[in-house]
């Protein structure tokens, strides 16, 4: 029987190649992450595909070069090189022996808790005190156009920018090629990578840990995939440490 290496013994098996292996790290298999060697040596193929893409989900929420911010977009950043950014420094935790996928709220999401290396992006979560809670918004909301909206509040974060400070930590959201291709079936859109993991979400805060999850958005999840969430039934104990944490705190937006 052909025995499963750990990826820090790959990372070791790597060492000793001195750099002819490339990692690439795969959706988990009964509940298992894998790391899959690539040759990059002398002869091997120049490019292989990356383990991360950036998904038309998340791909509004960058501005389009040459033009002013819109509707969602506030990161000031060329796409492919965001990307390629994130891939690099996950291939460089999974060749140091380390798992950088962290759990998401269901097993087809995971995080990315990596530097912020994108100027001008500020911390995305601001507390509610006496001369914050004045200045909130709220609306029904959705993300794209076939969304269900959710009522929400937000601050503008032109309103509160001498509040928040400048975000040392990105959350890189991940959803597996699974999940992406079933929620895309149920909206009628589709994808043209196969790349195991892609990026549906970019948030920019001040903590290496994952932000609870706001309490509207877990309903719409859990109304399903025609909706555009993600069918994940609602957990009464997360849900009730949602609204603890969001009953003080709102997005800055």
């Amino acid at each position: 029987m052909r025995r499963a290496f750990s990826p820090c013994a790959w990372a070791v098996a790597a060492l000793a190649l001195r750099g002819s292996l490339r990692f690439t790290w795969q959706p988990p298999r009964n509940g298992l992450h894998s790391v899959r060697a690539l040759a990059v040596g002398p002869g091997a193929m120049a490019s292989q595909r990356p383990s991360i893409v950036l998904d038309p989900f998340a791909a509004r929420n960058f501005i389009e070069p040459g033009q002013e911010p819109g509707g969602r977009a506030f990161i000031d950043f060329d796409k492919a090189a965001f990307a390629e950014r994130v891939n690099s420094w996950f291939e460089e935790r999974v060749a140091a022996g380390e798992d950088p996928l962290k759990p998401g709220y269901a097993p087809f999401c995971k995080h990315l808790f990596m530097p912020n290396f994108v100027a001008g992006l500020f911390d995305s979560v601001l507390a509610l005190t006496d001369e914050t809670t004045p200045l909130l918004r709220s609306g029904y909301f959705s993300r794209t156009p076939k969304e269900l909206p959710v009522l929400t509040r937000w601050f503008d974060k032109a309103t509160v920018a001498d509040r928040v400070p400048e975000a040392t930590v990105l959350d890189i959201i991940l959803y597996s090629r699974e999940q992406i291709e079933k929620e895309n079936a149920a909206m009628g859109d589709k994808s043209d990578s196969d790349a195991p993991w892609g990026i549906v979400s970019v948030k920019p805060q001040g903590v290496e840990h994952e932000y609870p999850m706001e309490p509207m958005t877990m309903i719409r999840n859990s109304l399903g995939v025609e909706h555009g969430g993600s069918g994940e039934v609602l957990d009464r104990d997360a849900y009730a440490r949602s609204v603890e944490f969001w009953d003080k705190h709102a997005r800055v937006q």
